[in-house]
């Protein structure tokens, strides 16, 4: 394993638990390491949460650096402690590479609970050779349960580092789908495509014919190709559109390539929030963090 990502592991895990789950960590770490049966190893993933509860992670900005330095992408922020256990214990096996951790990796899922299965979606993008784990990784993509989905859609490397073509065009479709926010989708600013802009774009047809909204993210997913259908849907909602949708719009549009579009919408627009939008399109700054601080209201530090 990684050593790198094993130490930031310990380094963000220990000084939060308490004594007790300490000696747990330890014990159980130094058994995982040594080669604990497969019934064992399971037992020890269950068992931590006795030891952590589901409590927010809240990284520092200082331990966010570090797990970025470790694997890029890597954003614990919305972690909880247990996840952060359980991961950690997975991390700690010396035998990663092996098709034998495969083989007890893959068993984990059988009995696993939503809590359990939301940690080993979250160790993905952390193992070695993590394109072993693809088709698992697209079970979760499939789930019904919304926390598991999120677990391997928002905030992970792993799909922009290892899915295909379809496989990421169908997580961002459905994340879109369930309105979760896709700016925290990683890598969707590098994937865009022609087809993922086909596909949102005939999801908004479909949505505007039933008489539904559009969900801000949508906008998210354009890129320059079918640029006539993205700025006719601009056109078509921009009369009634509210503010917030109107920044989207104008983010969206810069995203597709249309800004002779987005200036000519700057000459009439009096609204200061869609302003400052139409000025951070205008001046190149449409991608995934930016959408994220003005739909959100949030400064970077909060997202």
């Amino acid at each position: 394993m990684n050593e790198q990502i094993t130490a930031t592991l310990a380094q963000l895990l220990e000084p939060r638990l308490s004594d007790a789950a300490l000696d747990f960590w330890q014990k159980a770490q130094r058994e995982v390491a040594a080669g604990a049966e497969r019934s064992r190893f399971s037992a020890l993933i269950s068992m931590a949460s006795r030891h952590a509860k589901r409590v927010p992670l809240e990284p520092t900005k200082t331990e966010l650096a570090a797990c970025q330095k470790a694997v890029t992408g890597w954003s614990p922020q919305r972690w909880n402690l247990l996840e952060l256990l359980r991961v950690a214990l997975i991390c700690t096996r010396e035998d990663v590479t092996e098709p034998n951790f495969a083989e007890d990796f893959e068993s984990l899922f059988v009995y696993a609970d939503e809590g359990e299965t939301c940690a080993l979606y979250r160790s993905l993008a952390l193992l070695p050779a993590a394109e072993r784990f693809v088709w698992r990784a697209g079970e979760g993509c499939r789930s019904n349960m919304l926390s598991v989905f999120s677990a391997i859609a928002l905030d992970n490397p792993y799909p922009v580092k290892h899915f295909d073509d379809t496989g990421w065009n169908q997580l961002v479709i459905k994340a879109l789908f369930l309105e979760l926010p896709l700016h925290r989708v990683i890598g969707l600013d590098e994937r865009r495509s022609a087809e993922l802009t086909r596909i949102a774009l005939d999801l908004a047809d479909e949505r505007r014919s039933a008489g539904r909204a559009i969900a801000h993210d949508l906008w998210l997913c354009l890129d320059a190709n079918h640029a006539e259908r993205s700025r006719a849907l601009a056109e078509q909602l921009w009369p009634e559109a509210t503010p917030l949708t109107r920044s989207a719009i104008v983010l969206g549009l810069a995203r597709a390539a249309q800004h002779t579009e987005v200036q000519r919408l700057a000459e009439t627009e009096s609204d200061i929030d869609v302003a400052h939008a139409i000025d951070a399109a205008l001046g190149g700054k449409f991608d995934q963090q930016q959408f994220a601080r003005l739909i959100t209201n949030k400064s970077e530090t909060e997202l």
